[in-house]
Parts: structure tokens; sequence; C-alpha cells
């Protein structure tokens, strides 16, 4: 570890200008001599870094968005050269290298910050050593040394001997357990830190190469800071616990308000954004409108939870427009295709009424007034009545035959007539008078 810090000498000049000039500020308000007084110093000098990588962070975000539009291109890989993994890893780079993207912009936050870490770690380890260092002179070097943190000098490590913690005016009881509790909290942090990464914020709809690294990384990291964490300063364990905290919160506040597409933490932000949307009528922010913008520029290649999200706001009455904003549209209700696309033109086709038997024997028509006609079935039993009028012609037809004949010539009528007893069913012959 001191070959690699000495490598990143010429950064400590800088790095141990910065810690005295914070040392001076907080020293003013604690004490030049304090824990507290060098301990904020170290911290200050970790927000100060990473104010200054956000740039590299935002970076990272996009590039890990731009991971997340290859997925399905990946997929297709994935699924042609499922049983080649040597192929697979040639066409996963040829389409890294055609799009430029970069599978481990993850790390370039850790990377761009190991300069200082190093540096850091090469200033404390001289102040144990009684070395002057950069702009760290001897009232300073004496100064740094008679800072203890819970009772821990800034300069002890977790593996260094009784002799000489007690030089640095220390127990090794207080040494072990002050830097054992600060390895465990470091490397936890990075555990949560990478899970929380891994669990809501990855599109699990599609393995990669890629999200087998992050699953690796997550396991990996936190076990080699807890290995490598015993040979770090106290100063060194207050500084990576630091950033850690930092990569957790600034990575809470990304997943919460500007999830990876496709993730849970996705469909938990549309659902609070819908719930506001639908209550207010508008969007709030810039950032929501970019998010609206860019889910209405998917169209038909939305995924499942941005789909839900446009639905339910069309069936609330609202339209997502181009822009980012949300309107109101005319219908309270509009169709939907299945991508959450609003469905407009011809109205909806209504199955036509099944109609009944008669209405089918009688060509469906009916009267103006709405019923059928009723049948003259009522005639039949009239004509069995003796009529007063005598009959002149010979060949007159009996009322009854005739009654019968026009019922069942009628159309239109919705029932059929019924015979009489004794009687054939359909039309009857009239019987000549003659023969009675």
């Amino acid at each position: 570890m001191d070959t690699i810090a000495s490598l990143f000498s010429f950064i400590t000049t800088p790095v141990s200008w910065v810690i005295v000039q914070f040392h001076t500020v907080y020293g003013a308000i604690f004490g030049p001599d304090t824990g507290w007084a060098w301990g904020l110093s170290i911290v200050s000098l970790v927000i100060l870094i990473r104010i200054c990588l956000i740039p590299l962070f935002v970076k990272q975000i996009k590039a890990t968005r731009a991971m997340q539009t290859l997925q399905p291109e990946m997929k297709k890989i994935q699924e042609r050269y499922k049983n080649d993994k040597q192929r697979q890893s040639e066409e996963m780079m040829k389409l890294y290298k055609e799009t430029g993207t970069n599978p481990l912009s993850s790390c370039l936050p850790i990377l761009a910050q190991s300069p200082f870490f190093f540096a850091l770690y090469h200033v404390l380890n001289s102040i144990a050593s009684n070395d002057t260092i950069g702009v760290i002179n001897q009232s300073l070097l004496q100064s740094a040394q008679k800072a203890h943190i819970f009772g821990a000098p800034l300069a002890a490590k977790f593996t260094d001997s009784a002799d000489k913690v007690a030089a640095l005016d220390a127990s090794l009881t207080n040494v072990r357990i002050v830097t054992a509790i600060m390895i465990i909290l470091m490397s936890a942090s990075q555990f949560y830190t990478q899970r929380q990464l891994m669990t809501k914020n990855v599109d699990t709809t599609v393995k990669t190469p890629f999200m087998q690294q992050q699953k690796m990384l997550m396991y990996i990291f936190p076990i080699m800071f807890a290995v490598f964490g015993i040979n770090f300063p106290v100063g060194v364990l207050v500084y990576w616990l630091t950033t850690n905290v930092w990569t957790m919160g600034q990575q809470m506040y990304v997943i919460h308000n500007n999830p990876t597409p496709g993730s849970k933490a996705q469909a938990s932000y549309l659902e609070r954004l819908q719930k506001h949307v639908t209550h207010h009528g508008k969007t709030r922010s810039r950032g929501e409108r970019a998010i609206v913008k860019a889910i209405v520029a998917k169209g038909r290649d939305r995924n499942e939870f941005e789909r839900k999200f446009i639905n339910t706001l069309t069936k609330a009455g609202l339209a997502a427009q181009a822009d980012g904003t949300v309107a109101k549209s005319e219908a309270s209700s509009v169709d939907t295709a299945e991508d959450g696309t609003p469905v407009t033109g011809a109205p909806k086709r209504q199955q036509p009424k099944r109609q009944s038997k008669s209405q089918r024997q009688s060509g469906g028509a009916k009267p103006a007034g709405g019923t059928e006609p009723k049948t003259t079935a009522t005639s039949l039993s009239k004509s069995d009545e003796p009529s007063d009028e005598p009959s002149d012609a010979p060949d007159a037809k009996p009322a009854g035959a005739a009654n019968v004949k026009k019922t069942a010539s009628k159309p239109g009528s919705g029932t059929r007539s019924k015979a009489q007893s004794g009687q054939r069913k359909g039309q009857q012959r009239p019987k000549s008078p003659s023969k009675k």
C-alpha cells in the first residue's frame, strides 16, 4: 500500500493544503489539537472532491441509460448465440464499440477519486511516521498526532503494535474497537449502495453480462474493503466511510427522481407521478416534464409501467403531450391501444339484437306502432254460428272458409292460425252447399 500511495505523491501537496485550510477553520471552533477539527477537515475534503466529481457522476448516469437502451439488442445476441459463449461475448463487445458505450462506466467515480484516496493515505501515513509532508510542517504534525477520534489517533491502524499505539498516546483496545466498527460500517454501506442499485434501479427483464458484473461487484467490493481496511489509518477510514455515505445518499436521490426505465424504482416513481398529475392536472418540475416527454416519444416501445401510466392518465381525462406537459382531453374516457396510445375515430361496432323465431319468419318487419298485428283466429269461432242472411248464390263460399283463407295469406302475421277441431292443418277446400 505504501508503494501504491507513493505513486500518487504528486497530488499529496494539494491534498495536504486543502486539509490545512479546513483545519484552520474548524480549529478556531473546536480547538486546533482536537479530533473534531482534523476529522471534520477530512470529511470536508471528501465533500469537496465529490462535488467536483458531480459532472462525472452525471456522465455515469447517461452512460448507464445508454446501456439500458441496448438491452433489446443484447437480448437478441443472447438468444442467437446462446450455445456459443465466446461468440456471444465478441458480439457484445462489437455492439459496445459501435454504440460508444462502456459497461464499466459505473466504476468511473471510484477510479476518479482513487488518486485523492491514496494521496490522503500517504499524508496520514507520514503523520504516523512523524514525517512532514506537503504543507504540513512540524507544528501541524504534532497537532495531528494529538488528535483522537473516540480515543483512536487519526494515524493509527488496526494492525499496529501496542508500542506504536502507545507512542501516539492511545490504547490498542480503543484503536481496534474504533477501527473494527468503522470497517464494518464502511463495508455495510458499500454493500447496501450496490444492492440498492441492483434490486431497485436495474431493468431485470433482460439478463446481460453487465448485470452479472454489477452483481459480482456487490459482493467483491465490501470484501475488499473489509480485508484492506485493517491496514487503513483511522483518518482514511473516515474518508472512505464519508464517501460511501455520500454515494449512498446521491444514489437514493437519483433512484427516487430519475429511475432506470423498466426497474422497480420506475414503477414506484410513475405511480407517485400519476397520483400528482391526476390530482393537480399538470407536471410540477422540469425533471417530471423530461420523463413524460421521454415516455411519449417512445410510442410503441414503452414498457409495461409506462403503458400503465399513459392509460391511467387517459382514463382520468388527461393526455400527455410531446413537450412533457399534461393537458385535458376532450373525452373523459378514450379507447387506448395495447401500447397506451389513444385510439380515436370510428365508434365501437355494436352487435345486432337477436331476433325471435316469429320475427325471422315475418322478415323482421314491425308496424310503426312497434307491436305485431293481431291474428284473426277468432273469426274461425264466429264462422260456426248460423247466419241470418240467406245465401242466394249457390257458388258462394262460406264466411268461415273465406276468413281462414284470408288469415292464412295475410303477410306479416306473427302467429300461425289454428285449425278447427277435426280438420287438417293448413288451407281447407270449402264444401259445396249441395252436398250438405
